[in-house]
């Protein structure tokens, strides 16, 4: 069942503070239920279509239908090739067949894709570090202030936001209320400063306070900006200059709806900053929800959080088996 915030965060802690098994399982049961409402688009361009004609027999129009259609889902050419060749492979040795089998068998193939090593989230340094970029409009801003609230109301660790987007009023005047409602610190720089010197201070104020992770906004850039990634390269060498090894975490926020050009993003902003996780959001307003199988098996990144709507609860741990029946089962 669904993945909860305590499984996403490795806090290092010898009994993590898992809430009673009766209380979370209706938890777990929402969240998928959720999941499933938010992904309608996704399924209805996928799922209903497979249904409909690819699970009735298997045969090479069969599969040269479920390649089309996992293609448009924006799956990826490569990851889907991969795929739908296992099944071929598994229908010829008698593996397979027709109906239920196949479509539980695909199920299985692309949780197994969306599955990635290191899909956890470490908080075991104090402060622990996490850095997050992506471009504009790709929900960097809330994600912060959701991840924020999480991390102080579930998991019981105080956070300080570092409002690094200096070049964006409007992000730090958003997360300057995001921190109010987490009830968490913020430091902020004046319009136009260096987003280095923002965050190296708010690294030094979570010391001095003594609290437990520091999230470090950024301002939104395309990824064919040059001087703006470099820019990126900058503060993340301020950030391992003051705490070794540190951004212990760094997430970039994909909008799902780009589809395909997620997957240009994320190869790029990869080689700038070192990203270890993906935060999809917006997968809610596409049918393009393929793409955290494209990012995961392309890439080799995790995706760690998925948005599937505006409340706090619709940013969520990413579940590749949850995400694998949401997008197939009718």
């Amino acid at each position: 069942m669904a993945r909860t915030w305590h499984e996403l965060f490795d806090t290092g802690d010898d009994v993590p503070p898992v809430p009673a098994e009766a209380e979370e399982e209706p938890k777990r049961r929402g969240f998928f239920q959720r999941l499933r409402d938010n992904m309608v688009k996704t399924r209805q361009a996928l799922g209903a279509e497979l249904q409909a004609t690819v699970f009735q027999s298997l045969d090479d129009e069969a599969f040269e239908h479920l390649e089309e259609t996992l293609i448009y889902a924006d799956v990826g050419a490569p990851t889907t090739a991969k795929i739908v060749e296992r099944l071929e492979t598994e229908a010829e040795t008698g593996e397979l067949q027709g109906g239920e089998d196949l479509s539980r068998r695909l199920r299985e193939l692309l949780a197994e894709t969306a599955r990635v090593n290191g899909d956890r989230i470490s908080l075991t340094e104090r402060p622990t570090v996490m850095l997050i970029v992506g471009v504009n409009g790709s929900g960097k801003t809330t994600t912060i202030g959701k991840i924020a609230w999480h991390l102080q109301r579930e998991l019981g660790r105080s956070v300080l936001i570092a409002a690094g987007d200096t070049f964006r009023a409007a992000a730090a005047e958003q997360l300057a209320l995001w921190a109010e409602r987490a009830g968490c610190d913020i430091v902020r720089g004046e319009p136009g400063s260096d987003p280095g010197a923002v965050i190296f201070d708010a690294i030094a104020a979570a010391r001095a306070r003594g609290r437990d992770v520091v999230i470090c906004d950024t301002a939104g850039r395309l990824h064919t900006q040059q001087h703006l990634m470099d820019e990126l390269r900058k503060v993340r060498k301020v950030i391992s200059a003051q705490v070794p090894g540190a951004p212990h975490e760094t997430l970039l926020t994909i909008d799902a709806t780009t589809g395909q050009n997620g997957l240009r993003q994320a190869m790029l902003f990869r080689e700038a900053v070192d990203v270890t996780g993906i935060a999809l959001t917006k997968l809610d307003g596409t049918a393009k929800g393929g793409i955290a199988l494209a990012i995961a098996q392309e890439l080799g990144v995790p995706v760690k959080l998925i948005g599937i709507g505006e409340r706090l609860e619709d940013l969520r741990p990413f579940d590749p088996d949850d995400f694998a029946r949401a997008i197939l089962e009718p």
